[in-house]
């Protein structure tokens, strides 16, 4: 283990770009999002300790948007869609007083990379989706520190990422590796045995593959212990999202595939574990509420006060683990598959799943469709011609055909079912 390249996240090294005795200036990637909203409730209730500088969304809460901007006072605020600009700088002109400069405004698919680039101590990348590996890549480029809630940039551009990013840059946000990334501060690397990351079980736990068939996306929604946006809540259904967690916990952590194991928590009170080589196991625990991790994400290596709920240790309860059934849940190990073939099949498995939850999302696709077609996509890709070595247009290309490809058999199993 020793010899191995040094981790991505080491909550051993402090990088701090901007040493000084102020709060430190924060940017939010995807400011009106699930991840973005809890930040600045963390941000606003430590005035202190954090400063808003810069703000992104895509577009569609423009409204929420410039009441963030307002509340805040941000110097600038990004939105991807270039349709809504004019209605952004409405919706801010309406909350700022007569003769009070309004922030700047950033418009376009690279308003976000833009910002991350900008001149801020912490980027908080809250984006959902392949998109945030531009933003990802200029925050690191531009040597700001990495709270990283964004784990489809770290997938499809684990590389590119290793690349750039510098000791101690990147802080995990996701509350599995935020637990990892804090239990693995009770030990050196070379007493690591093996990375436990739990699941919640979704919304499905103990269903067969047989009654899964005609779940409704209704019922995929229904998480039982987080509130998270629909994308990542259907994942957490198929457990797709446990299965990008382990490629990203191999890649931030630089621990082997087959010492990375996944457990179903029902609770969701212990977030992951470490596993040392003496026997012991250390364990992360907090009632299920994001602002813990982000407060880790923005505060590291300080710690925030009151930063989530805590546990009242008088009450009686029950904590409970199971195996994962990887045949109802196959995701985790096509993840581990496409994890080890590296290269650009982490990007098509990604880009192929986006497309089949859009696809079950809108009735084109059944539950189980999901994965058999992500894992048909990930099957046609083959071996990737890049190896360890990817650029951002093999990316980009690879996410194309993928997409691509996954619409495509998604329609013809619409079709399919539209004439059974």
């Amino acid at each position: 283990m020793t010899d191995a390249p040094a981790p991505l996240a080491d909550p051993h090294l402090v990088y701090d770009p901007v040493a000084g005795d102020g709060p430190k200036d924060v940017v939010i990637l995807g400011s009106t999002g699930s991840i973005g909203t809890q930040a600045i409730d963390l941000v606003l209730r430590n005035p202190d300790r954090f400063r808003v500088t810069g703000l992104s969304a895509n577009g569609g809460r423009v409204s929420l948007l410039a009441e963030q901007a307002h509340r805040l006072r941000v110097r600038t605020v990004a939105v991807a869609r270039e349709d809504v600009a004019g209605a952004l700088r409405d919706a801010l002109s309406a909350r700022y007083g007569a003769g009070e400069p309004l922030p700047e405004i950033l418009a376009g698919a690279d308003a976000a990379t833009q910002l991350a680039a900008s001149d801020c101590h912490t980027v908080l990348n809250g984006i959902t989706g392949s998109i945030g590996l531009a933003p990802t890549l200029a925050a690191l480029e531009a040597g700001r520190t990495l709270a990283l809630a964004n784990k489809e940039s770290l997938i499809v551009g684990g590389p590119l990422v290793k690349e750039l990013a510098k000791p101690g840059q990147i802080i995990p946000v996701d509350s599995e590796h935020a637990a990892l990334f804090q239990a693995l501060a009770a030990g050196t690397r070379a007493d690591v045995r093996k990375l436990v990351v739990t699941a919640s079980g979704g919304p499905f736990r103990g269903r067969t593959r047989d009654e899964l068939a005609n779940v409704t996306v209704e019922d995929a929604l229904a998480h039982p212990t987080w509130a998270m946006g629909p994308v990542i809540t259907i994942n957490s259904a198929t457990l797709v999202n446990k299965g990008l967690e382990v490629i990203e916990a191999h890649l931030l952590y630089d621990i082997p595939f087959d010492r990375i194991e996944v457990v179903v928590h029902p609770q969701s009170y212990v977030h992951s574990m470490v596993e040392f080589t003496d026997g012991s196991t250390l364990a992360q625990a907090t009632p299920p509420d994001m602002r813990g991790p982000i407060a880790i994400g923005l505060g590291w290596p300080e710690r925030v006060p009151d930063a989530a709920p805590v546990f009242d240790w008088s009450k009686a309860s029950t904590w409970e683990f199971f195996p994962l059934d990887n045949e109802a849940f196959p995701s985790v190990d096509l993840a581990r598959h496409v994890g080890g073939l590296a290269g650009t099949a982490p990007a098509v498995f990604n880009a192929a799943n986006e497309e089949c939850v859009e696809a079950f999302r809108a009735g084109a696709l059944p539950f189980n469709g999901i994965i058999d077609t992500v894992t048909r996509v990930v099957e046609e890709h083959g071996t990737p011609r890049t190896g360890t070595s990817l650029t951002v247009p093999d990316v980009l290309e690879a996410e194309t055909w993928a997409r691509a490809r996954t619409r495509e058999l998604t329609a013809r199993t619409a079709s399919a079912e539209a004439r059974a």
